[in-house]
């Protein structure tokens, strides 16, 4: 039985120090932070949700930055996400060839198996991503940040992860999550939900990494799927369950609801729901400038404060 997912809805990773890790998403990358939130397994800890001006599902990256935890930086390896790939026109690749540059980043170009054209770097953790040129991304950008729309990133193209095999991934997207194989490469296969398009794309890489990841600062932590409404995720928990996979329950992660499991290759894969959005708690103009709690943690609001980092939203 299938389950209708719709589509990528974000990433999430884990970097080292925020006030680096803002500057870096919104003020290279040109991103908006929509939400400033805490972790909700460790509150002192900040969760930021990067996106378009809204924080649609499929242009969300977010992160946990946690330098001064003791928490090394982790290996990028089987089991893992190991590229998080954004999406902007063709004719911008350029400008962010230049953009790049004027940060001092190292870039590396290369063309996918699949025919596009690619901007390769890391961030100021390590973790790897890539600009992907490609003229059929119709969702609008946040302008922001000094970039202009027209270069501006769209979203997340896709992400690709590593497994050892890649049979079982493929049998568990394709029976039961909606997915289809779109394209083949050496030591890759692609796969996308709901149209292959950007924001739908998952490929699955099988060589090249002959270790198992560990997670740590610089590598992420889990990609998650998104689903329509809380009725169709308690569906797909419930088949999850019954084929034996091991699932969390159903948690209240303010924004939307979510469900984490790991696929047959190691991936961790959070299905979150499309509702209620970033503007249950904040107005659409000031998303982002306010820390965000969730109710239970309200009573601690002042604790939590202090022990998080000092941070500016340039």
């Amino acid at each position: 039985m299938q389950h209708p997912i719709l589509g990528l809805h974000h990433v999430t990773a884990t970097v080292n120090d925020a006030q680096q890790d803002l500057d870096f998403c919104t003020g290279m990358l040109g991103l908006r932070l929509i939400k400033k939130t805490v972790n909700f397994d460790n509150h002192g800890v900040y969760h930021f949700y990067y996106g378009d001006e809204v924080g649609t599902p499929g242009t969300i990256w977010t992160t946990f930055p946690y330098r001064g935890w003791s928490v090394p930086m982790g290996l990028k390896g089987r089991g893992q996400v190991t590229v998080t790939s954004f999406s902007v026109p063709v004719e911008s690749l350029e400008y962010w060839r230049a953009r790049l540059a004027a940060h001092s980043i190292a870039v590396g170009e290369r063309i996918t198996p699949f025919g596009a054209p690619v901007l390769g770097f890391d961030d100021p953790s390590g973790l790897h991503f890539e600009i992907v040129g490609c003229n059929n991304d119709p969702r609008a950008p946040w302008a922001g940040q000094g970039v202009e729309a027209q270069h501006a990133i769209r979203g997340i193209h896709g992400v690709t992860m590593q497994v050892e095999n890649p049979a079982p991934s493929v049998a568990l997207m394709t029976d039961l999550l909606g997915f289809r194989v779109t394209g083949e490469g050496e030591g890759l296969l692609r796969v996308a939900v709901n149209g292959d398009v950007p924001g739908h794309r998952v490929d699955i890489a099988h060589s090249g990494l002959d270790s198992d990841a560990k997670n740590g600062i610089g590598t992420v932590h889990h990609v998650a799927l998104a689903i329509d409404t809380a009725e169709q995720q308690l569906r797909l928990r419930e088949e999850l369950v019954h084929r034996g996979v091991s699932v969390t329950p159903v948690l209240d992660r303010q924004y939307f609801q979510s469900i984490y499991f790991r696929e047959p290759g190691g991936v961790l894969f959070e299905v979150a729901t499309m509702h209620p959005g970033f503007t249950v708690d904040e107005p659409l103009v000031e998303l982002g400038r306010g820390l965000k709690l969730p109710r239970w943690e309200e009573p601690n609001r002042g604790t939590i404060e202090i022990g998080l980092a000092p941070i500016v939203h340039r």
